[in-house]
């Protein structure tokens, strides 16, 4: 790519809020905040790198389900049986996370969905794995090929609970990415995550999501912990009418995932922005066009541009249109022949094409030779 135009462009006037001036940090190892509708990352730190997610892998479990009950494949009310090996691996006696199952039992798909999403009980995992593919190690093989498909690329899952196995692992990226699509996918039943409290076997269990009691507007989704892991959360807000999606791990205590999750929602909504100051076929500026008819052309977007910020950064944000190479006739209309980026700073943080928005002839033979002359003739 030459740089042969040079044209900046104003990103922040009209877009850039006032916000306080301090930079954004958090404790958590891992973590995510991302705008629901469009998908954009308004702060990332470590996000791409595969982590161990522990509980948080039921969202997955939980998809799985989702997805055979929206196409048939299982019914609300369809049973599955407890077994020996669920009930030894995942119940009281496991010691950890538990829906309470007893050996033997017949559990319906809807009461096992909300003893994995609201109790988030390993041997309810474990019930519907098997019920679904005979075995929960075929089942994560699921898993994993469906995450795949989904473009979940960091994914790999070697158990439907979560509990720990080495390689197991998922981006918070990506745990943010299966949030989304389980809220834009399955509405009805992404419901079952708001859900205070669930009781079986007449022990009533509240929801382990803390975002729901502190934050008006939480309704998902799921926590996570092993000692591998630390604290780590995924959970999902809407204040006045816009959803904001994030993804904390690594967390040292259950106090302070709680304050860290209620403060990074909080700052979701606060301290971060999106805007779209430039939309597909908006004339940018013109550039010159070599031996053409007309000596310049317009430049269009051909994609909107969608930019997030944070207040430290509202003054940084530039746009500068960068050209293939020469501008020289003919050239059509709808021509790709540069490029949009926008920086944040020395940072790029996105490209987008640009297309030249009418066509321009060629010059006749005496217009040419004169403008080729003018370039000798001209100082340099």
């Amino acid at each position: 790519m030459k740089q042969i135009s040079s044209v900046i462009l104003s990103l922040c006037a009209g877009v850039c809020a006032a916000f306080p001036a301090a930079a954004f940090e958090t404790t958590a190892a891992q973590a995510i905040i991302v705008d629901h509708e469009t998908g954009v990352v308004l702060y990332s730190h470590n996000a791409d790198e595969p982590m161990v997610p522990a509980s948080m892998t039921k969202i997955m479990t939980a998809y799985m389900v989702f997805e055979r009950l929206a196409d048939g494949r299982l019914q609300p009310d369809d049973t599955f049986t407890v077994s020996e090996r669920a009930w030894r691996e995942g119940g009281w006696a496991s010691g950890g996370s538990t829906m309470g199952l007893a050996i033997g039992e017949e559990v319906s798909v809807m009461d096992l969905l909300h003893g994995i999403i609201v109790q988030s009980g390993n041997d309810a995992c474990i019930v519907v794995a098997e019920g679904i593919a005979g075995s929960e190690e075929a089942f994560a093989q699921l898993m994993t090929a469906r995450a795949q498909e989904l473009g979940l690329d960091s994914a790999e899952f070697h158990n439907a609970t979560g509990l720990y196995s080495e390689g197991h692992e998922i981006s918070a990226h990506d745990l943010a990415t299966l949030a989304q699509l389980t809220i834009e996918n399955f509405p009805d039943y992404y419901e079952i995550y708001s859900v205070p409290a669930f009781e079986w076997g007449g022990i009533r269990q509240p929801n382990r999501n803390p975002l729901l009691s502190r934050f008006q507007g939480a309704d998902g989704m799921k926590t996570g912990h092993l000692s591998a892991s630390g604290y780590g959360l995924v959970g999902s807000a809407i204040e006045n009418g816009v959803r904001r999606n994030i993804v904390i791990n690594g967390l040292e205590s259950e106090t302070e995932r709680a304050r860290e999750a209620e403060r990074i929602m909080r700052s979701a909504f606060r301290e971060f922005s999106i805007a779209t100051p430039f939309s597909a076929g908006d004339a940018l500026a013109d550039v010159p066009v070599w031996l053409g008819t007309e000596p310049t052309v317009s430049v269009v977007l051909t994609n909107d541009v969608t930019i997030a910020f944070a207040s430290a950064e509202r003054n940084n944000l530039r746009a500068e249109i960068v050209l293939t190479e020469t501008v020289s006739a003919p050239v059509s209309e709808g021509d790709i022949i540069g490029q949009l980026e926008v920086s944040n700073g020395d940072a790029l943080i996105g490209v987008y094409p640009v297309a030249a928005a009418t066509g321009v002839s060629r010059a006749g033979l005496l217009a040419r030779a004169i403008e080729g002359l003018s370039q000798k003739i001209l100082p340099q």
